[in-house]
Order: C-alpha cells, then sequence, then structure tokens
C-alpha cells in the first residue's frame, strides 16, 4: 500500500510540472520562424563562373537535404556557361583549321625578285 500511494504522489507532482510548464510559460508565446539560410558563397553575377567559384560553392542544408530551387539555379547557371565556352571553343577550333587549310594552300614563295625583274 505505501508503493501504491508513493507511485500516486509521483504522478501527481509530474502532471503539476509539466501542466505549470505549458500553462505557466509566460508571455513569450510560440517561437519565431527563423530566416531560412541561403547560399553563402552565390555565383558571381557579373563574370564568368571560374574554378575557384564552384569550389567555393556551398549549399545549406535543410530537412530533406538542400534547397532543390538554390541548387537547379547554380546547376542551370553552369550548364549556361559551360554551352558558351563550348561553343566558343568549337568557334575556335573552326576557325583554326580554316586557318591551318588556307596555310596549306597558299604557294610559298622563296625568293625575292627584284623590282625589275617583276617587269
Amino acid at each position: 500500500m505505501v508503493m501504491f500511494l508513493f507511485l500516486v504522489i509521483a504522478l501527481a507532482v509530474v502532471v503539476a510540472a509539466v501542466t505549470l510548464a505549458v500553462v505557466g510559460g509566460g508571455d513569450s508565446g510560440p517561437l519565431p520562424d527563423a530566416a531560412p539560410e541561403r547560399v553563402r558563397d552565390v555565383l558571381p553575377p557579373d563574370r564568368p563562373v571560374g574554378r575557384g567559384d564552384v569550389e567555393r560553392l556551398r549549399f545549406p542544408v535543410v530537412v530533406r537535404g538542400y534547397r532543390m530551387a538554390e541548387v537547379d539555379d547554380a546547376l542551370g547557371r553552369l550548364d549556361a556557361e559551360l554551352a558558351e565556352r563550348d561553343a566558343r571553343i568549337a568557334d575556335l577550333e573552326s576557325a583554326l583549321a580554316g586557318a591551318r587549310t588556307a596555310a596549306a594552300h597558299r604557294p610559298v614563295v622563296m625568293d625575292k625578285q627584284t623590282p625589275e625583274e617583276r617587269q
């Protein structure tokens, strides 16, 4: 019987403590929403993205991994810049191949003619 009385008193104390904690929490109310964490090192908008920019790029971790919109924006920017660089490289290689072809078909003059010999 003493053990039962002890358990009832302990239960009453726990219920009273929880009730006081919930009801008497003060005027603080609910916690304010935290500002969402954003990408710390954004890609530079005023110049092409470099290797160091990609190495420093860090996405904030959220409940399910990363914010998909921020990752999609970064990948879209990298995709556009890589496509632009690939097109520029293709243009330069095409111009170089054309210059090499033109140089290969141009006759090479080994000796200089004097003005009298040209007439």
